[in-house]
Order: structure tokens, then sequence, then C-alpha cells
């Protein structure tokens, strides 16, 4: 018999992201586009053109959000876009 007070789907998963973070990076003077690109790319997983548009947006209006995830998750990547000189930041994206 099966156990109504349970969601079939939350039973599956192992961790549930209850509070969503963001990193956000912000443009600096020093660090080669290409550079940003790649080390976002790796931070987060995205593709070539998802980490353009997120370098070009820091580069044209000063920061961009480039990573959405659980607190540990964001700090995680946020401390391999540090690696290169890209100042970043981890913070709720929601202020609730």
């Amino acid at each position: 018999m099966s156990n109504p007070n349970v969601l079939p789907e939350l039973s599956h998963h192992e961790k549930t992201v209850t509070e969503r973070y963001m990193v956000v990076i912000f443009n600096n003077d020093t660090t080669e586009m290409d550079d940003v690109v790649c080390i976002l790319m790796e931070a987060t997983g995205c593709d070539v053109e998802e980490a353009y548009i997120e370098m070009w947006e820091a580069h044209h209006f000063g920061k961009a959000p480039v990573h959405f995830d659980g607190k540990e998750e964001c700090e995680r990547a946020a401390k391999i876009i540090n690696r290169v000189g890209v100042e970043t930041v981890v913070c709720r994206e929601w202020n609730d």
C-alpha cells in the first residue's frame, strides 16, 4: 500500500534546495573576457553562449547574475570564479 502523505516526485531526491541563492559577478579592468567565459563554463557548467552573455552583461552593466542554486553550490561556484580575479558575491535570490 502506498503512503498518501509522501509526494512521489520528492521521494526520489537525495537533496532538496529550500532556499535559492545566486552568484553575481562584477566587471573589472584586469581579467580577460575569454578567461571569464572559460571560468564561468567551468564553475557553472553552462555552455559557451550562456557564459558569453553573462560576461557581456557584467562588462556592460557592471555586474551579472551567473548561477542559481543552493547556498553551498553557489559558494563552490563563486570560489572557482574568484580564481581568475573576478569578484563575486553569493546572496539570496529573493530578499523576502
